[in-house]
């Protein structure tokens, strides 16, 4: 698991819960990972190493960085990736294949979504606060993983079409990820119906240049995305993007919000919101911020 931040957290529970034996690879060591659940709280007895080279073959390697942190991993994949063992890149955006592109990797890479309300509230310490839904491109490599790691509150399912999956989740991080960051607040914000009309638009907006990308989705997808923010999520949830710039670290809007934008300019569709919650996201600077 490369990675241990709310995601790498959390599948590295779901892994040792399969009866795996999981390794995290980390930049800041810990003593031990503890998951907080809806279930309970618990360790997970996972070895943690800083070093590539004190990690031997494995079966399975999975990247849980964020987007933006992939070259920093490149050491780590260069070092597992024998050419067999495949390569699972769970992260947001629609970048999976691109994100790590150029390392002439060898092993089958498996782009995958991760659908799951984590935060790492510190190093080696992450809280879960909803069931896990991982979505995985179909194919063999898919179905394996599959038959890896689901079980308990985890449910992995594969798609014939992966590309409209990766802009359906867009969806739900184009609008509420950078809103939150930029007012620091928890989901409560969406009860506010002015921000509920940015949300909106932000989501039209999206669904357009998401169809010009090949997506197949509609008006009705980005009202669904918003209406399940607002009546199906505690409004003391977070977003990825409040729990790094709350914890001063830079955030995934170049490649959610930014990506979002790229491919309207290739389109030469107006997204005039999200090109101002890009601008905006842009002039933070990282700042470690009171929790909220």
């Amino acid at each position: 698991m490369i990675g241990s931040g709310g995601i790498g957290g959390v599948l590295a529970a779901a892994a040792h819960a399969a009866g795996h034996e999981v390794t995290l690879c980390v930049r800041t060591p810990f003593d031990r990972l503890t998951v907080e659940t809806p279930e309970g709280t618990g360790e997970v007895p996972a070895a943690v190493v800083t070093d590539p080279g004190a990690v031997g073959p494995v079966d399975w390697v999975l990247l849980t960085t964020k987007v933006q942190d992939v070259p920093s991993a490149a050491g780590w994949l260069q070092r597992l990736d024998d050419g067999r063992a495949p390569i699972a890149v769970v992260q947001n955006g629609v970048e999976h294949r691109q994100s790590v592109a150029g390392m002439g990797l060898r092993g089958p890479v498996l782009p995958a979504l991760i659908y799951v309300a984590a935060e790492r509230v510190r190093p080696g310490h992450v809280v879960r606060r909803s069931p896990v839904t991982v979505q995985v491109e179909a194919g063999p490599v898919g179905e394996r993983f599959a038959e890896l790691i689901s079980g308990g509150p985890l449910t992995v399912r594969t798609t014939g079409d992966f590309r409209t999956a990766a802009w359906r989740k867009m969806l739900t991080n184009l609008g509420p990820n950078p809103i939150t960051a930029l007012t620091l607040r928890r989901l409560d914000v969406l009860a506010d119906p002015d921000v509920q009309e940015l949300c909106a638009g932000v989501l039209a907006e999206a669904v357009e240049v998401a169809r010009a990308e090949g997506a197949e989705l509609t008006q009705a997808d980005a009202k669904q995305v918003l209406a399940d923010y607002i009546e199906k999520f505690p409004p003391t949830n977070g977003t990825s993007m409040l729990y790094d710039r709350i914890a001063g670290l830079p955030t995934e809007h170049e490649h959610i919000t930014g990506a979002l934008v790229r491919a309207a300019a290739a389109h030469d569709l107006p997204v005039p919101l999200n090109k101002t919650l890009l601008t905006l996201m842009r002039a933070l600077r990282p700042t470690k911020l009171p929790a909220v």
